[in-house]
This record gives structure tokens, sequence and C-alpha cells, in this order.
């Protein structure tokens, strides 16, 4: 009796996947990213110069592969049609693990580093609002010191690097998927800034989405004189917009909706004859996603009918809802653990209060507390919010994001306010620190099969139990890179001015004049 209470008790317990490489392993392995604690600094700080948006990471992709290809990965170029996207692979035998984080910035967020007040670099261009610049240097590292370890101690494997391309535009990984990059992918590990140090399993309560542009067309005419003759395209728009509008209060309470007007129209006197509005439809799950991309579909085509206008839609990007992987983030946030938040220094600290003061946010220190691992009970039920299109490789393999501390607290998100501390100190040891954990994870998957056995296991059993991947593209949907390639013509000569060049400056900060930490708030 008592045997089978000991039985019961310990099947009761959660089974934990132990992490198996040696400590003398990952000894080497962290001190392969210390040792590359300088690269880090240069790459963080040279991506962030850029400040490339989506699908126009030119310099960012060519400056990365460049990195890679010295350190002997083999480049594949334009991957998924994608001028911008690649991979870097290294390795013979063994299992194949997929490393990635995104490269691009966001439009209107130009930001000196370093400055706790807002001060674009180059007015109206683009910037480093959310910190992407630091997950592909972290990835870098991390896969060099692994490779490393690999090599001396006779460790079989293979790495593929890739970056997330336009992922501010959720219009990339979805095609990557589709193009098959990840068919033979056995284990992923995905990184994203934040401001603390965590992983997670489970439903992540992000929204999936699907981004589309419908385009109505009408007749021009003579706006005063003769305006019986015309058919408005931008009355289209605008009638889908009030029709959308009024269904919100009728959707629940899961869904984010939010559009802009792409193309208005041309001038005042001309009843405009083509017009544009571009959607982001997110709700939780496949099915809720595809119903309300159809909804809003419908409302179109009524408004277009209502205007004696036509409509046709095109779909500019995907994100399937996230689901992490239970065994891969349980060894993960032990490998989290064991390499620890940064040690911030005073002035650290000071520069982040200062931001926060200076931009009017709640006082959050940085973190010294490694919050516990996240999971859909730690978390609770969700209400939506974000979407990150990860989740297409998270329905496709096995995959994890590790969140690492390179950001402040309380900063907003796709603001100024979240460039502030890019090409700082902080950023640089949060990557620092999120590569160690990287190495150390790649190391386990490699030296302990049974961590992606039970991987793969998890993911059959317990993720796609009740769900399947299904995303709205059809095989005639292509990425859309023609986005912001008008902005960057225009905006791309005033940049490079500002291109951060480590052969002469030891940090961006220097190169730029700004004295760390600057306290200057401005009141």
């Amino acid at each position: 009796m008592i045997a089978g209470l000991l039985l019961s008790s310990a099947l009761a317990m959660p089974t934990l996947a132990h992490a198996e490489a040696s400590p003398a392993l990952k000894k080497e392995a962290m001190a392969g990213v210390d040792a590359r604690a300088k690269m880090v600094q240069e790459m963080v700080d040279s991506v962030f110069s850029f400040a490339e948006p989506g699908f126009q990471e030119f310099k960012t992709s060519e400056y990365l592969t460049g990195i890679l290809e010295q350190n002997g990965f083999k480049i594949t170029r334009g991957v998924a049609g994608i001028p911008t996207a690649w991979t870097a692979t290294w390795g013979e035998g063994g299992p194949l693990i997929a490393l990635g984080s995104d490269i691009d910035g966001l439009l209107g967020l130009s930001q000196y580093p370093g400055t706790p007040t807002i001060k674009p670099m180059v007015e109206g261009a683009p910037g480093h609002g959310e910190g992407h610049n630091s997950g592909m240097p972290l990835i870098i590292a991390a896969a060099l010191a692994a490779k490393d370890v690999m090599v001396k101690n006779g460790i079989k494997g293979r790495l593929m690097l890739w970056p997330g391309v336009a992922e501010e535009l959720l219009a990339t990984k979805a095609y990557y998927v589709r193009a098959g990059l990840f068919k033979d992918v056995d284990a992923s590990i995905f990184t994203h800034v934040g401001s603390n140090f965590g992983t997670g399993y489970g439903d992540s309560g992000n929204n999936g989405m699907v981004s589309v542009e419908y385009t109505f067309k009408g007749k021009t005419a003579h706006a005063a004189g003769q305006p019986w003759s015309g058919r408005s395209a931008l009355d289209g728009v605008e009638l889908m917009n009030i029709g959308w509008n009024m269904r919100r209060e009728h959707l629940p309470l899961t869904q984010r909706s939010h559009y802009v007007i792409t193309n208005g129209g041309g001038q005042p006197n001309i009843v405009p004859g083509v017009a544009s509005v571009w959607y982001y439809f997110r709700e939780q799950n496949f099915k809720s996603i595809r119903a309300l991309y159809e909804t809003g579909t419908t409302i179109a085509e009524a408004a277009a009918k209502a205007t004696g206008t036509t409509v046709t839609k095109r779909v500019l990007g995907y994100a399937a809802p996230n689901f992490g992987n239970k065994p891969m983030a349980e060894v993960a946030y032990k490998n989290i653990q064991m390499v620890g938040l940064p040690k911030w220094t005073a002035e650290d600290q000071a520069f982040a209060k200062a931001a926060q003061e200076a931009n009017g946010q709640p006082l959050a220190p940085l973190a010294t507390t490694i919050p516990p691992l996240s999971s859909p009970e730690t978390r609770g039920p969700s209400t939506g919010g974000g979407s990150d299109d990860i989740g297409d490789i998270m329905w496709t393999v096995p995959t994890i994001t590790i969140r690492f501390p390179s950001n402040i607290p309380s900063m907003i998100g796709h603001n100024v306010q979240s460039a502030i501390a890019m090409a700082t100190p902080i950023a640089h040891k949060g990557a620092v620190a999120g590569a160690k954990a990287v190495a150390l994870t790649v190391l386990d998957l490699l030296t302990t099969p049974k961590i992606i056995s039970d991987a793969k296991t998890y993911q059959q059993t317990v993720q796609f139990k009740d769900e399947k991947y299904d995303p709205v593209l059809t095989k005639d949907d292509q990425p859309a890179i023609h986005l912001n390639h008008e902005i960057m013509e225009q905006m791309r000569p005033k940049m490079t001015q500002f291109y951060y060049d480590p052969s002469k400056y030891s940090s961006y900060l220097e190169q730029l004049g700004i004295k760390y930490p600057n306290l200057d708030t401005g009141k």
C-alpha cells in the first residue's frame, strides 16, 4: 500500500527534462561567450546604427553573414524569395539545431542611444525602438562558443542560424516554413529582447494574426464639376472602416484589430479612383484568426457594393499563435538560472532611472531576480495582445523563446523609449548573458538525445492534441518585399553618416560623443 502511494505521488509530480551537458563543457561555453563580449558589443552597436526596417535589412544582413562566413559557416542568401533573408549552417552529423532572432527596426523611431530624453538621430528615420539589434549578435556569439566546444570535444551536431526579417510586419516566418527551411530541424531556439531573463512553455497568450491590405477601385471624376460621374474608392475604404468599427462591439474580448489607410487618393478635386487600407486581425487560435479575417473581407465586399466600387485583397503577412515547448523550456530555464542576471553597476541603474524619469515612466530598477519559469498556470488567462511570427516555427518544430535582459523596465514598446538603452552597456551585458544561456542549451540538446525526444513527444501529444498548424496563406500569396522600400530610399543617405565604425571607436556612444551614464533628464 505504501509502495503504491509513493508510486502515485511520483507520477503526479511534474517530470523535468534534466540538462545533461557536463559542468566542464558548460564552463567552456560560458568562457567562450565571455571571450567574445567585445565582439557582442560591436555587433549590437553596429546593427543599432544601421536601423533598417522590415525587408530593407540589407546592410544588417551583409554585416552579420560576413562575420559568420569568416567563422566557417555556409551562407545561403535570399531564402524563401526574400532578398534580406538567409541561413548560415555549420557541422556534420547529429541533430540540427536552429538558432534565430529578429533584425528589423521600426519606422520613425530614430533615437540617440544613451540619451534619457527623446532625441532623434535623423528626424523621421527608422530606429531600433524594440531592441532587435541585440538578438542576432547574441545568437552568433552563442553559436561560435558552442561550435568551439563541439569541435574540441568531438560533439556531433549541426547549427543553422537564421534572421527574423520584417518581424514587425509579421511577414516572413510563415513563408520560411512554407519554403521548407525547417523541414530537417530537430529543435529551435529563438531569442527576444526584454528587461528580464526567462523562458516559458505552452500557449503564451500572444495572439496570432493575419496582415491584409484591401484595395478599392472606383472611377475618377471632377469632384466639383461632375461628381456624379465618379465612384470614390476612398468611400469604399471609409465605409469598410466604419463597418469594422461597428462590428468591434460584437467581437470577443481576445481580438485585436487595427488599420491604417495606405492610399487615400491623390488630391481633393479628383474623385479617388484607387484607395487602400491595411488591417491587422489578431486572435488566439487558428480558427478564430480565420473567422476574423473572413469577417473583415465580408465587410470590405459589402462596402464595395454600397459605394459602387470593387475590392481586392492581398495578404501581407501571417503569424501563428505562440506555443513554447515544455521539455526544452525546462532545460533552458535551468541554464538561465546557472548564468544569472548581469552584474549591473551603479551607473547602469542610475541611467535606467534617468530614462524612466525623463519619460514619465514608473521607476523600476534593472532586474536582479529571475522570474519563475512561465507556464499557462503561472500566466493565468489571457485577454489577447501582441503577436510574434515565431509561432509559425513553433507549430513546425519544437521551439522555445528565451527573453534576455537588454532593455530598461517600464519603457513603452514600439516607441523611441525602447531604443534609449539599446546601444549601451545595459544592452551589451544582457546580450552576453543571453548568449550563455543559448550556448548551454545547445550543448544540452546535443549531448542528451532524450531532451529532443521528449520535446517531439510533447509537441505531438500536448501541443497538437487539439490544434494543428492552419495558416491562411495560399500558394499564391508572396512575401511583401516592396514594403519600406520608398522610405529607405529617402532616409538611407541621411542615415549612413551615423553608421558605427568599430575600427575607430571603442563603442557607439564614444563615436557619438555621449558620455555614459548620461543622466540629463532635461528637467
